[in-house]
């Protein structure tokens, strides 16, 4: 069996799965501020015989979310840009909140160095300014995060700018680099990157006590943990130390995948009806549509893919009707999949316009959808077009590393499955192309 659990701010949904059947599900009030508490609440309130049998356990954590939306439990970060005068322009932290900035931020530098999309486009790294940054902030910066220009092409100068940070502020500093975050656009990959440090210290104390408490809940010997991540899939607890910004969107992504997995439709515009909100959203090939460029968490744009949601009061029910239908493709209608504690209370009337579903166990889709989400991975890269330039070549690349991407996420290396999204290309940068893979698999068995 596979448990899925869906820690939210009100109650905790927990839901045990015999293949793709429900078995069993409970819903349980949440622990205010003890997110693992909860998860265990949730799964003990499961019969003993049945969780004994839970090979898996896939888990919603929104305590990412939440540190970065209230401003609390957030690490003080060191932010290094490598670029110099090129990429000064924008000052790092640009456009963030100012209370949000001010709990994250222990100091920023831009320093001489950088790459392009070719070697000849490289300027040397300046590695004394480095060192005189780490320095200056030994002992206050929690965690760093360094961003170079044009580091997802060639991510070397990062490295090396992690390598003379550690060695002045320690060698178990925490340095997180954008070219693990990738996308070409400077500021939101930075965004992202100063993000995750920011979270680093919070996720890994929760992931701690998760690992700690996954022995106690009486499931299978050895079963395995996975965490859900903003795009509908899972990764492992490491993983998410490495990039906790990944989680972030996963509340909604996970339901709304869940939602889907349900009513058994792949397409789809979902509603999720809470105690105070309503969130609607658009279900694509059986995964969260994913909302367009310029997305916003916390106020601060970044570059991680964020599911496509309207938010509206869960007792404006028009305002509900009217999400969904901005939801909807121009051609043609897709059903309408109500689900949440609150879904019903939406009343058929006004939503007179639309084919709906409220499926059995919607008040737990959230949970159902970790628990029968596989593991994924990613990879974007921007290559030139040009005379003897082979794309296809690059694009098996891309898959390959979407592929081990999923791997190091924890899915089953020989069950992996690649799949190329369309090529897109770079306004601002002439004949180049943004090309983009993504992979899911299921976990390793046991």
């Amino acid at each position: 069996m596979i448990l899925g659990v869906d820690v939210g701010p009100t109650n905790t949904d927990a839901v045990l799965l015999d293949g793709d059947r429900a078995v069993r599900a409970v819903k349980v009030p949440s622990l205010a501020g003890d997110a693992v508490g909860s998860l265990a609440a949730a799964v003990r309130a499961l019969p003993a015989e049945l969780r004994g049998r839970a090979t898996q356990l896939a888990v919603g954590l929104r305590v990412a979310a939440r540190a970065v939306r209230e401003r609390h439990g957030l690490a003080r970060v060191g932010v290094l840009r490598v670029g110099g005068p090129a990429a000064d322009a924008v000052r790092p932290l640009f456009g963030w909140p100012e209370a949000l900035r001010d709990a994250v931020c222990a100091g920023t530098a831009n320093v001489r160095g950088g790459g392009g999309l070719a070697p000849r486009d490289t300027t040397p790294l300046d590695r004394d300014a480095v060192a005189r940054f780490g320095a200056a902030l030994a002992g206050r910066a929690e965690a760093f995060a360094v961003t170079a220009v044009f580091s997802p092409v060639d991510g070397g100068q990062e490295r090396e700018a992690a390598e003379i940070l550690r060695a002045e502020t320690g060698p178990d500093t925490t340095v997180l680099l954008s070219s693990d975050v990738g996308t070409l656009d400077l500021l939101a990959r930075e965004n992202a990157t100063v993000l995750d440090a920011a979270l680093s210290v919070l996720v890994a104390k929760v992931a701690d006590e998760l690992a700690a408490t996954l022995p106690r809940l009486g499931l299978a010997p050895g079963a395995a943990v996975l965490v859900t991540r903003s795009d509908g899939t899972l990764m492992s607890l490491e993983y998410l130390r490495r990039q906790p910004g990944l989680s972030l969107g996963s509340g909604p992504a996970c339901t709304i995948r869940g939602a889907g997995l349900l009513a058994g439709l792949q397409d789809a515009v979902v509603a999720d009806i809470g105690e105070r909100r309503a969130r609607v959203g658009a279900l694509t090939g059986g995964y969260p549509q994913e909302a367009g460029p310029g997305e916003r968490f916390g106020g601060v744009p970044v570059s991680v893919r964020f599911p496509d949601l309207i938010t509206v009061r869960a007792d404006a029910h028009r305002e509900i009707a009217e999400a969904a239908d901005r939801m909807r493709p121009a051609a043609g209608l897709l059903p309408l999949i109500l689900v949440g504690g609150g879904a019903g209370g939406v009343p058929a009337k006004v939503l007179a316009g639309f084919d709906v579903v409220r499926p059995g166990h919607g008040g737990v889709a959230g949970a159902f959808g970790a628990a029968a989400s596989p593991v994924g991975g990613q990879y974007d890269r921007i290559v030139r077009r040009g005379p003897g330039r082979r794309l296809d070549a690059v694009r098996d690349e891309v898959r390959d590393l979407a592929r081990a991407g999923a791997v190091r996420a924890g899915a089953d290396p020989r069950r992996v499955r690649t799949h190329a999204e369309p090529d897109l290309p770079v306004p601002y940068l002439p004949g180049a192309v943004l090309l983009r893979a993504r992979a899911v698999g299921p976990p390793l068995p046991l």
